[in-house]
């Protein structure tokens, strides 16, 4: 394909050090916590005031709600302290702040773009389509987590991002969130974690149960049982992080949806929530939600997992099962496919894989798709976001890594009512890094975590070196006339 066929713009998003988010500030033991809470406590009230309006003086203004979040701290920070008097509120929100502080979420970067239309697309001029990015934020530590940007693309798909709010914020849990009997069973049984043990703890719970419940049924299951061997005490702990890894969050209905963070709760996103794919699905009933693969990271293992979304508001973090849930770069295809999800993945560190399931959480087996065939794809190939649906077929764009881990996007077509078959694939990349985008995080690297039609123009944002991110617009019909 003709390189001046795609139109690179001068839309570009640099991380923003000064897009700060409170977080606890953990200390290593509860001693030192409970020595910090009595040299507090020991502070003079007179002395109390003036520190409690330095922090307001130095944080107040850099955060919209530092308030009922030091005050939060404060009642989880309560239990070291060594009376339970009454105290005044400036030292309580005092003490909120010793175990509070600022993480700056894309201090290092901010890259692997994924854009899905907006749910609200109303007042829009004709022609005219809303959009969201979601992108990797990554800070302090090399954490990541997702954050996002609102958009949109006009008539002739030129490309306004709107500017985000100075203020990020983390949701809150959802409190009482219920889990399935038959699917939590389901999930034990794949982990192999169904025995005497869960068998007994399930027995006790309803249909639906909250976390709460479950944490009594497995306390109780383990008196009946009068079992402390370390192997019931593991499948208790497995039993519970399963629980505690499928939940739900949501943000304050005020909240602007560039200051929503969805920041690592769970053990298994400890170091990250990596590459997050998002795509609007259309369920068989007509309804649409937006669902979005993702790679937890726990500094040691990968493991994919899901995210669910109706308005970008309401978040359900869900664990994905079964043997072929493994490796990175899994990308869910925008409607059902003869009765199935569909999804491709990648199995080998190498090729590309298509799966298909009865149920979006468990995935048993995986058929090759399609192998590294040019040079610049040599060493690994892999998808840059979910399938696009065209008249033609499924288009998919790829990335390859061919010589000295040079990262390029590429395409290829995938048959509409039987994605198994490859209709079509590019000799040669999309896009490869030029010299604007070779410097960053990680040199020589494009890449796109999913892209959009709007019109006949294909939106490609993606991400320079994994440091920031910026776009691309291309012919839809150009790139289907150069598939080989």
């Amino acid at each position: 394909m003709n390189a001046a066929a795609v139109q690179r713009t001068n839309v570009v998003l640099h991380p923003d050090r000064r897009r700060v988010l409170l977080r606890p500030f953990l200390l290593p033991n509860e001693p030192r916590a409970r020595t910090i809470c009595a040299q507090v406590m020991a502070i003079p009230e007179r002395d109390v005031h003036a520190l409690w309006a330095q922090v307001q003086a130095e944080f107040g203004k850099r955060h919209a709600r530092i308030r009922e979040f030091l005050r939060r701290r404060f009642e989880q920070a309560r239990p070291c302290l060594r009376t339970d008097g009454k105290l005044s509120e400036e030292r309580e929100l005092l003490l909120g702040a010793y175990f509070s502080h600022e993480y700056s979420l894309e201090a290092a970067a901010l890259f692997n773009p994924s854009i899905v239309p907006h749910p609200d697309q109303s007042g829009l001029s004709p022609g005219t389509l809303r959009f969201i990015l979601s992108l990797r934020a990554t800070g302090e530590g090399h954490i990541s987590s997702i954050t996002f940007r609102t958009g949109f693309l006009d008539a002739h798909c030129n490309i306004t991002i709107n500017a985000p709010t100075r203020y990020c914020l983390e949701p809150e849990q959802v409190p009482n969130a219920s889990f399935e009997k038959p699917l939590f069973e389901r999930k034990l049984r794949e982990l192999g974690l169904v025995g005497d043990f869960t068998r007994q703890t399930l027995e006790q719970l309803g249909e639906t149960f909250t976390l709460e419940e479950l944490r009594a049924a497995v306390r109780r299951a383990a008196e009946r049982l009068g079992a402390r061997d370390q192997q019931t005490t593991a499948v208790a702990r497995k039993t519970l992080t399963l629980a505690q890894s499928n939940y739900e969050v949501q943000f304050a209905s005020d909240s602007r949806l560039s200051g929503r963070v969805l920041f690592p709760v769970t053990p298994s996103q400890s170091n990250g929530i990596e590459d997050a794919r998002f795509v609007r699905f259309q369920e068989e009933n007509g309804l649409r939600t937006y669902y979005a693969t993702y790679t937890a990271y726990d500094g040691k293992m990968i493991l994919p997992q899901f995210i669910e979304t109706p308005d970008f508001r309401h978040f359900k973090f869900i664990t994905l099962n079964g043997p072929a849930v493994q490796n990175k770069g899994m990308a869910l295809f925008p409607r059902k496919i003869q009765g199935c999800y569909a999804m491709l993945s990648r199995q080998d560190k190498e090729n590309i894989h298509i799966m298909f399931s009865d149920h979006l959480h468990f995935w048993h087996s995986a058929q090759l798709l399609l192998r590294p065939k040019y040079p610049w794809e040599f060493i690994q190939l892999g998808n840059c976001g979910s399938p696009i649906e065209t008249e033609a077929g499924w288009l998919v764009l790829s990335h390859g890594v061919g010589a000295m881990r040079k990262y390029c996007i590429g395409a290829f077509l995938l048959d509409r009512d039987d994605p198994t078959r490859v209709l079509g694939r590019l000799r040669e990349p999309l896009i490869t890094p030029n010299e604007n985008e070779r410097e960053g995080y990680v040199p020589n690297v494009v890449y796109s975590c999913g892209s959009l039609l709007h019109g006949r123009q294909l939106i490609l944002p993606y991400a320079m070196s994994d440091y920031a991110t910026t776009f691309a617009t291309l012919s839809l019909d150009a790139v289907l006339a150069a598939m080989e």
